[in-house]
């Protein structure tokens, strides 16, 4: 492994990367630093002219092709940073580029992979449909495919970071690094470890999408069976071949985090920079922080602010969700005496803290279930007295702040129970986000069921949420989930949420 990391290290020395792109500062988080007693730094790839550091693999891909293969041209199946990155690198270098998107891709993509000179072909309503048609272009027109992480031109030119980063903070202690599949992480980590083998490197990734955290486990790249779509970046269901076996000889650690710590970490980076990143690029910050929650301070520690290429209409959702992931918010369902004067009382309970939701339905003549959110100020240990003290009243109170359906759905929509017994099972539907999308998921739904309850909020994404409630009867729900199955949309079955038994169901 040693003639490996020795021949990446002459690679990123020499990549040419800086045709194109350009050196990106590293921001001291003040702020940060003096809150968690550390000294913090991000490593500013949002500064890239594509606002990534996607550009500087890309651009040292193509550098590389022998004449006789670019002349026919490059393409990529990307919706996201690699197709921007690249469609730049191509038009530098005078070779023709074709991306393949989903027709789920944002236009402000679509838009700025045009803008860089690359041909766009809008085919398939997911990755893996554009990603196929990507193959067989590329072996109808003759092209080269560019890969996205798993090529070692492209991991040489990402390791391009941590050249940078050894010259202006040459004694860091730990350096955090995003992962999806494993481009970047591989490419810095081959060469700080060679460099400064002090150092900790430590790759993050998203809870929902942590196809490294597997492939350790299992000893080999595996696939996942679902990623989540948030840190949409990074959602990669198999770890690269060749970053992974660069990976684990040159990694000391993967942390893994939660949605909600993500937007906690953009809502950081912002009040820092005043630069929103998105979710996959303020991934290592969020990683960061969780490390300090544990380590024992006084240490230089730096992010790797990957990209901010964030979809705006998502921004309401990362609104939503930061206090719940700077642990500022608890959100509670209670049982409270349906009496007059039991909301003051309850109010009364809460002891002065600020509640920053409060819903209500009526259930019966005795009691009433309510659901608060209530403002913290101390975090975890603070929410475990807050429901000491009100247990210790006699309120039945349910922790609803890590239940994702609560968060998602439920606290939108608290319109009563059903009224009658009606058979009802509760599902959770992802289904890609295009014109008329709804309607089709409907359609495929079928009629042989009747929907008893449905929700749907648009977040921006490229997959929407969909939760449903349905009548299924015990002689009809073998044909029921064989039908599912057909569909193909990734779901869940929330039936035993306690969500939906406290506020929805009968």
């Amino acid at each position: 492994m040693r003639d490996i990391g020795l021949e990446y290290l002459r690679r990123i020395l020499v990549a040419p990367v800086y045709d194109v792109a350009v050196e990106t500062s590293l921001t001291a988080c003040t702020k940060l630093s003096a809150k968690l007693g550390n000294d913090i730094y991000l490593k500013r790839e949002d500064q890239q002219p594509v606002h990534s550091f996607k550009l500087r693999g890309a651009y040292n891909k193509l550098a590389q092709l022998p004449k006789e293969q670019s002349q026919f041209g490059v393409i990529a199946a990307s919706a996201g940073n690699h197709a921007q990155g690249l469609a730049l690198a191509a038009k530098k270098l005078g070779i023709k580029a074709t991306i393949v998107m989903p027709i789920t891709t944002p236009d402000i993509k679509v838009d700025n992979v045009r803008r860089f000179g690359a041909e766009v072909r809008l085919v398939g309503k997911s990755f893996n449909e554009a990603q196929q048609a990507s193959i067989e272009f590329a072996e109808q027109e003759n092209k080269t495919i560019i890969h996205p992480f798993d090529d070692p031109d492209v991991i040489a030119g990402q390791g391009t970071v941590a050249k940078e980063l050894m010259q202006q903070l040459p004694n860091a202690d730990v350096v955090f690094i995003p992962v999806g599949g494993g481009g970047l992480l591989a490419g810095m980590a081959v060469y700080l470890k060679q460099l400064s083998p002090t150092t900790k490197v430590i790759g993050v990734e998203a809870e929902d999408s942590a196809c490294l955290a597997a492939a350790m486990k299992a000893g080999k790249p595996v696939d996942l069976d679902h990623v989540g779509l948030f840190a949409d970046g990074v959602a990669v269901k198999r770890i690269g071949t060749n970053t992974f076996s660069l990976i684990k000889h040159f990694c000391d650690d993967v942390i893994t985090v939660s949605s909600d710590e993500i937007c906690a970490s953009i809502k950081d980076i912002f009040e820092q920079t005043r630069v929103i990143a998105e979710p996959a690029g303020a991934l290592s910050l969020a990683g960061l922080l969780k490390y300090c929650q544990t380590s024992a301070g006084n240490e230089k520690l730096a992010a790797v602010l990957s990209g901010a290429n964030m979809n705006f209409h998502s921004l309401r959702y990362v609104s939503e969700r930061c206090e719940l992931g700077e642990q500022k918010e608890a959100v509670l369902s209670v049982v409270i005496p349906e009496e007059k004067g039991s909301f003051r009382r309850f109010c009364q309970a809460l002891n002065g803290k600020a509640i920053t939701e409060f819903n209500y339905r009526y259930a019966d003549q005795t009691q009433a279930h309510i659901f608060v959110g209530v403002r913290l100020t101390e975090g975890k240990a603070e929410l475990e007295q807050l429901i000491a003290d009100l247990s210790a009243q006699n309120y039945q109170v349910s922790d609803f702040t890590d239940n994702e359906l609560a968060k998602l759905h439920v606290r939108y929509m608290i319109g009563g129970q059903a009224t009658a017994p009606q058979n009802e099972r509760l599902f959770s539907f992802e289904f890609p986000e295009y014109p008329g999308a709804l309607e089709k998921f409907l359609d495929a739904l079928g009629e042989l069921w009747n929907i008893s309850l449905f929700h749907y909020r648009n977040h921006g994404a490229a997959f929407g949420q969909v939760l449903a409630g349905i009548e299924v009867n015990s002689d009809n729900q073998l044909a029921f989930f064989r039908h599912l199955k057909d569909l193909g949309f990734n779901y869940k079955e929330e039936t035993d949420n306690p969500a939906y038994q406290a506020f929805l169901s009968k």
